[in-house]
C-alpha cells in the first residue's frame, strides 16, 4: 500500500504489478486544485468542496492518534457520508462545465482517483494525505532552490558539504547545531589534529559520547 500522489510513475507501477499494490491517493492534491480554482475565479461550487472536505479534515483532527480499528470505525460512521455526498456533488456538476476548464479539470481529477482518495474509508491505517511525507521533502526542496544561490562553483561545493554534514547528523540523530558547533571548536582550538578527523564524522562523534554513558551502565 502506497501513499501517494496523482504522479502517473505510480500508477504504472501498481499496473506492473498486478494488483498488488493499492494507492492511497492525497486528498490534499484534489483539494488544492479547488483552491487554486477559488483563487482565481472565486467559485462558489469550489468553495463548497472545500467547506466539504474542510468537515472530513475536521473529523482527520479529532480521531488522530487513535488505533486504526477505531479510525476505521469512525470513518465509516461520520466521514463515509461526507464523501459519498461530495462524490454525488461532483459528478453532477461536471456534466454542466465546459471541459477544459480549471473546474472541470479539478472535478475529473478527484473523480478520476476516487477510490484511492477514499481508501482511508476501508482501512484505518491509512491516512488521508501524503502531507506527513511532503513536509519531511520540503526542506531537501528548498535547499535545491536556494542552492542556485551559491554564487560561485566553489560555494556550490561549500554548499554540498555542509548539506551533507547537516544531513548526515540527522540520520543519526544528532542535533546538527550541537554537532558542528563541537567538530568546529575541537578543530580550531587544535584539541583534534588533521589525522584524527575521522573522529569528527557524524557516526564516530556519536559512538565516542555514548561509551562513557555504557560503561557507568
Amino acid at each position: 500500500m502506497l501513499q501517494v500522489d496523482g504522479y502517473a510513475a505510480y500508477k504504472a507501477l501498481a499496473r506492473d504489478h498486478g494488483g498488488a499494490i493499492q494507492l492511497a491517493f492525497c486528498l490534499a492534491h484534489a483539494r488544492r486544485k479547488f483552491v487554486e480554482v477559488f483563487k482565481t475565479t472565486q467559485s462558489p461550487f469550489a468553495r463548497e468542496v472545500i467547506e466539504r472536505l474542510q468537515a472530513v479534515y475536521a473529523i482527520e483532527a479529532e480521531i488522530r492518534g487513535n488505533s486504526a480499528e477505531q479510525r476505521l470505525a469512525s470513518r465509516r460512521t461520520r466521514s463515509a457520508a461526507l464523501m459519498a455526498a461530495l462524490k454525488a456533488r461532483l459528478t453532477e456538476m461536471v456534466d454542466q462545465l465546459f471541459s477544459q476548464s480549471k473546474l472541470a479539470e479539478a472535478i475529473n481529477y478527484a473523480l478520476n482517483h476516487w477510490d484511492g482518495l477514499t481508501l482511508f474509508l476501508r482501512d484505518g491505517r491509512v491516512e488521508i494525505d501524503s502531507n506527513t511525507v511532503e513536509r519531511s521533502m520540503r526542506p531537501i526542496a528548498m535547499g535545491r532552490r536556494n542552492s542556485l544561490f551559491s554564487g560561485s562553483e566553489g560555494g556550490a561545493e561549500s554548499w554540498a558539504i555542509l548539506a551533507s554534514l547537516v544531513n548526515t547528523a540527522k540520520l543519526h540523530e544528532l542535533d546538527p547545531q550541537a554537532y558542528l558547533t563541537d567538530v568546529l571548536e575541537r578543530i580550531v582550538s587544535g584539541r583534534t589534529n588533521s589525522h584524527q578527523l575521522h573522529e569528527l564524522l557524524a557516526w564516530n562523534w556519536k559512538a565516542a559520547r555514548q561509551r562513557p554513558a555504557r560503561a557507568v551502565a
